[in-house]
This record gives structure tokens, C-alpha cells and sequence, in this order.
């Protein structure tokens, strides 16, 4: 079953992150991940506030899971640890 990918994203040093982001996509898409959203206009409604929020399909949980603990994405995160204030779910997707 799909799942999604959910962050929430304050960006702090916005350089920094425009390397995570130049990293991150590929290591997504290497793991059959595709942007469905990605900084879009946003409504607020509950919770606090991020100026970024990026939603990406995955084929499954597990596919998600593994893009997360990958190489790649790891390498593309380091940038972006001391770079933002983030917040990431995966959820998997109920059948239509």
C-alpha cells in the first residue's frame, strides 16, 4: 500500500537547505518517492506553523523507511539538520 511522506519545515540557513534539497530529491526518487507538493501555498488551520511542507508518494512504508536510513538521503540531511526545524511522517495511504 502507498504511503505518504509529511514534512513540515522552518527553514534557518537557507543555503545550507538548497543543498539538502539538491540532494534529498534524487535520494527520494531513487526510492520510487514522487513530489506531490513542495513549498505550495499552505492554510494554516492547527498546530504550529511551517513555511515549508513537502508531501512525496512512496510505494510503501517500507520504501519510505529505507529512503530515510539510505546513503543518500542521510548524506542530503546532514545539510539540513543545523540548516531548519523539521518535522517528518510517513503514513501510509487508505485505499481509494
Amino acid at each position: 500500500m502507498t504511503a505518504l511522506w509529511i514534512a513540515h519545515v522552518t527553514v534557518t540557513d537557507p543555503e545550507a537547505y538548497g543543498e539538502y534539497a539538491r540532494l534529498a530529491g534524487p535520494a527520494i526518487a531513487a526510492h520510487g518517492g514522487v513530489f506531490l507538493a513542495r513549498g505550495s501555498r499552505y492554510v494554516q488551520l492547527e498546530g504550529k506553523e511551517r513555511a515549508r511542507n513537502v508531501v512525496a508518494r512512496f510505494p510503501s512504508v517500507e520504501d519510505a523507511v529505507a529512503c530515510y536510513r539510505s546513503a543518500e538521503y542521510q548524506a542530503a540531511l546532514s545539510h539540513a539538520r543545523d540548516a531548519a526545524e523539521r518535522d517528518l511522517v510517513i503514513v501510509e495511504e487508505n485505499p481509494a
